[in-house]
């Protein structure tokens, strides 16, 4: 009979502790816009300088969202190691020219110094793209 009167407050408990878990579980997580310009804007703050070279430009389109995605393709070297890198630059638009970005163009690369692997070459504050030299041809005469 003593086991009859515990149901309640097992029931009780597992529902508070279901409650307790949904509510711990469920954090404001944020857009991965909101990470990715976070991400930016710390290697803008405190990240390290350093030479590097644009690879490429891609556009590509996202098959699960359909929504067009633009990559800058960039190398840069760290202690002797060669990095291959890519930035999502779709919402940086109005701070680059995408038609300048060409194979070989020298950048300036910011990257994290404790993970390397993790850099920049465009933020809403910065930017490591060059303006491309124009070559002037010598009049024949």
């Amino acid at each position: 009979m003593n086991s009859i009167r515990l149901y309640p407050i097992f029931a009780f408990g597992t529902v508070a502790a279901l409650i307790g878990y949904a509510l711990l579980a469920r954090k404001n997580k944020k857009p991965e816009e909101e990470i990715e310009r976070e991400r930016r804007t710390q290697l803008t703050r405190g990240g390290r300088i350093i030479d590097g070279n644009v690879i490429d430009v891609l556009e590509l389109e996202d098959d699960e969202t359909g929504r067009q995605m633009i990559l800058l393709v960039y190398t840069y070297d760290v202690a002797g190691v060669t990095y291959e890198a890519s930035q999502d630059v779709t919402h940086l638009r109005q701070f680059i020219d995408l038609y300048s970005c060409r194979l070989g163009l020298p950048s300036s690369v910011r990257y994290d110094p404790h993970n390397p692997g993790d850099s920049i070459v465009i933020s809403e504050t910065w930017s490591g793209l060059r303006k491309s030299p124009i070559r002037v041809q010598a009049k024949a005469g």
